[in-house]
């Protein structure tokens, strides 16, 4: 361009003109204009300086109006608000509560038992609400007050909640992950479906967390005492559940080996010791947590559990399906079926087959995973779109809600004045990065930023590296929506051009951009824990002693040790791809070899001789 040989600052400020907008942008953000604002203005500012200086044609914002109405009209982006309703919804019927109360019974008898069970209470209402300030509230004011009643470390107890209640962006069906996908012009259900193994993945990591923890430091996560086990049943013999145990870990083990995890190791086993190693791996794990809750274990929930994983072999022989997202939910739901089956005729013919815990246990979890398998198992099978599967959700969530008694006006109202709160503060920010991107899309600046970032040295690797270590600073001011409208736009042409797979590279932003929530002293889950710990010393409730306040330095340094568990987790995703391109698997897949060879063996179409006229004879 001609413009740009021009001597001076003129010709300096024509040439730099994309980066100088960037950082104009930041300095927006700094200074704590909102955002959508900071974006659009920045967009119609350089707008005008770019026509000023002939750099930007002015026909470039007749698309404006276009832009805001494609925008606004996006039925993806639909989902935003049915699954925001459906999780409010489940947040303010005692879902939480009830989830809370009863897994805390489960795995209370054991070192940090509590602590467990909001990490399990963390992904299963990720699984279900979606929403991250409704599952660290609830299990702030739920949870906190008891692990401090019996003793639990102020730095893990707070932690483990924040860091749990996070879960929800990674878990399908994360809001962000609907924007990311939209962003990178990518399918929501693939992109949840990537997500899912890893999201699991990352909540297995947290329990590890504290079994290290509470190994170490057994003080920092104690046992509940035996009066606060009020579901226990005295009557049952640990010997015996134990041995239950084992053969139930042994089924669950099997459906392990034989699934889709064995196949990200594949580089460094192979054969029948890939399989063994997953086997046996997953047997000590799931053995330690039945033995655990071996009160759960009575003889005929263990036979409804036996029939219940030979069900699941069955169905996922039949079905052939073996990989990632659809085994997980077929499994999960053959699973539950038989057991739900079992404790609602218990219940109505009172024969006593169930133990008190475990009727709860059945009772209080399968409405959940019902409700998992009604969103995301008709997404990934492929009966629902997202928008689809969201609207379904929210109908079952008003349903749920019905069932318990609490489907109340008020509760209608905060909800639907919530989701409308929250979809318009997504679509106003997406409209202000649509004039933004407009702009700077006019000035070349995305040519600026793709040529920056393919010319890192290092190639693909560098290129992560650069990219996950500026996601990880930005996170520390920016939150995750400001991060998916303003940097992934950015970032996803360069991927694409680098041969990256976009869906593979969105859950690994969205892995890291949750680190977004737990940065120190900026995180919005410390904010939300923050608001609802005690802050002044308080009687508890129960046991009426006096209580010392949790401390904003005991939070922050609380979340530290998971924000480092969360960089872990982006380094696996990256060295183990497979966790989410198992999403490829669903689809049908050309082999391109075979089909250019059907196409060389066509003949050319000057040898096919027309056929003869014979006006009917």
């Amino acid at each position: 361009m001609a413009l740009a040989a021009e001597p001076g600052f003129k010709g300096w400020f024509i040439h730099n003109m994309a980066p100088i907008m960037f950082g104009t942008l930041v300095v927006f953000l700094l200074i704590g204009y909102p955002v959508a604002f900071s974006l659009a203005a920045n967009g119609l500012i350089f707008g005008v300086v770019g026509i000023w200086l002939g750099l930007f044609d002015p026909k470039f914002l007749q698309a404006l109006p276009e832009r805001v109405y494609g925008t606004m009209n996006n039925e993806v982006l639909l989902a935003v608000p049915f699954f925001t309703f459906m999780g409010l919804i489940l947040e303010r019927s005692g879902m939480a509560e009830d989830l809370l109360d009863t897994i805390g019974q489960v795995f209370g008898s054991i070192r940090g038992g509590l602590a467990y069970a909001v990490i399990f209470v963390g992904a299963l209402l990720a699984a279900t609400t979606g929403v991250v300030a409704a599952s660290v509230i609830s299990m702030g004011l739920i949870s906190l007050p008891i692990m401090l009643r019996y003793g639990y470390d102020r730095r893990v107890a707070s932690g483990v909640i924040a860091a749990s209640g996070t879960l929800a962006q990674i878990i399908p069906p994360s809001l962000v992950l609907i924007v990311m996908a939209d962003q990178l012009n990518r399918s929501v259900g693939d992109m949840y479906e990537g997500a899912f193994v890893p999201g699991l993945l990352l909540a297995s990591l947290y329990a590890v967390y504290i079994f290290i923890i509470s190994s170490i430091f057994p003080g920092a996560a104690p046992g509940l005492p035996l009066e606060a086990q009020t579901l226990r049943d005295p009557q049952q013999k640990l010997g015996p559940s134990r041995i239950l145990g084992a053969v139930a870990a042994a089924g669950f083990a099997y459906l392990v080996a034989t699934g889709s995890l064995p196949h990200l190791t594949e580089g460094v086993l192979s054969g029948t010791a890939n399989t063994a190693a997953w086997g046996v791996g997953a047997f000590v794990l799931l053995f330690f947590v039945m033995s655990g809750t071996a009160k759960l274990l009575t003889p005929s929930l263990f036979i409804a559990l036996a029939l219940s994983i030979g069900l699941s072999i069955m169905l996922m022989t039949e079905t052939g399906v073996k990989f990632g997202a659809d085994y997980v939910v077929l499994t999960m739901s053959a699973t539950v079926a038989i057991a739900f089956v079992v404790a609602v005729v218990n219940r109505i013919f009172r024969l006593g087959l169930l133990s008190k815990l475990a009727e709860q246990v059945v009772f209080v979890m399968v409405p959940p995973l019902a409700l998992i398998f009604l969103v995301l198992g008709t997404i990934f099978i492929g009966v629902a779109t997202p928008t689809e599967g969201g609207a379904m959700g929210s109908v079952g969530a008003l349903i749920l809600a019905f069932a318990r008694g609490r489907l109340k006006f008020d509760l209608m109202r905060q909800a639907t004045y919530s989701t409308a709160k929250l979809s318009a503060f997504v679509l106003f920010i997406l409209l202000g990065a649509r004039v933004f991107s407009l702009t700077f899309y006019g000035v070349d600046g995305h040519k600026w930023v793709e040529e920056l970032l393919v010319s890192l040295p290092g190639g693909q690797v560098g290129f992560l590296i650069a990219v996950n270590a500026l996601v990880f600073v930005l996170a520390f001011f920016l939150d995750y929506f400001e991060l998916a409208f303003i940097i992934i736009p950015l970032l996803g042409p360069a991927a694409d051009k680098l041969g990256i797979d976009l869906i593979w590279f969105g859950v690994m932003l969205a892995v890291n951009m949750q680190t977004s929530f737990m940065h120190p002293p900026f995180g919005f889950a410390l904010f939300f824990l923050r608001s609802v710990a005690a802050k002044v010393p308080y009687a508890d409730r129960v046991t009426g002693k006096m209580m010392e306040p949790v401390t904003t330095a005991q939070i922050y340094w609380g979340a530290v040790p998971f924000v480092v568990i969360q960089l872990i987790m982006v380094a696996l995703v990256i060295l183990f791809p497979g966790m989410v391109t198992h999403y490829k698997s669903g689809g049908v897949q050309l082999d391109q070899g075979q089909v250019k060879q059907q196409f060389e063996n066509l003949a050319p179409v000057d040898d096919l001789a027309p056929p003869p006229l014979t006006f009917g004879k």
